[in-house]
């Protein structure tokens, strides 16, 4: 218990670098008062343009990253058993989502840790990066909602980690049975806390009322 408690916490610390409102400060704007008022990832590329966006997904992919190498460098060869990695791994993930979507010096209003997410399962599974990666493109270019594919890809990580837990496939093969349920719930409460974080989204589209979101921008269309 001690060690999830500690990832959460490390992960949360790391998780409050805020990329897009740090960037935008150096550019003289709170992010939060422009656009969607998100401070994340698609807001920053919608108010200052595609490179903004990139160092914003790249920075906030890095710092789960970081998260998660700092908890394994801390934990791993010494009380940990090989199959709690993943274990590690999820709990120092879900502190950065957690940090990136309330950081107490912002009031707690950040983003909705989509590139946090992206960071995790790059740190989780590089099959399920993969698969994500695929997903996540496919339906943002049919569609053109960022919001739609993100929630896609959460879909299909609770998915992918109860399938690949169930079965031990991948960097989930040395998970036991109550570990692996374990991931499970861990997966779906971050599943979940997407959901809720996409909640106005959600109505939006139900409603046919969300913004696309091009990466070149056409006449006529939206950015």
């Amino acid at each position: 218990m001690i060690m999830r408690i500690v990832c959460v916490i490390i992960g949360y610390i790391c998780g409050l670098f805020q990329t897009s409102y740090i960037y935008g400060r150096m550019h003289g704007i709170d992010i939060r008062e422009h656009g969607s008022g998100n401070a994340g990832t698609t807001n920053m590329l919608r108010t200052l343009g595609r490179k903004a966006g990139l160092i914003t997904l790249l920075g906030d992919a890095l710092k789960t990253i970081i998260a998660v190498l700092i908890c394994l460098a801390i934990f791993y060869r010494r009380d940990v058993n090989p199959e709690e990695l993943q274990i590690i791994k999820l709990y120092a993930s879900a502190g950065a989502i957690l940090g990136h979507d309330f950081p107490f010096y912002l009031n707690f209003k950040g983003g909705k840790g989509i590139a946090c997410t992206a960071g995790m399962i790059i740190a989780l599974d590089p099959y399920m990066t993969l698969i994500d990666t695929i997903i996540f493109f496919t339906v943002f270019f049919i569609t053109h909602y960022v919001s739609l594919s993100s929630i896609s890809i959460y879909v299909a990580f609770f998915i992918e980690t109860v399938i690949m837990s169930a079965l031990c496939l991948g960097h989930f093969g040395n998970i036991t049975f109550p570990l692996g349920i374990e991931c499970d719930i861990l997966a779906f409460l971050l599943c979940a806390l997407a959901i809720f974080g996409h909640r106005e989204n959600i109505k939006r589209l139900l409603s046919h009322t969300e913004r696309k979101t091009y990466l070149t921008h056409k006449k006529g269309e939206d950015k």
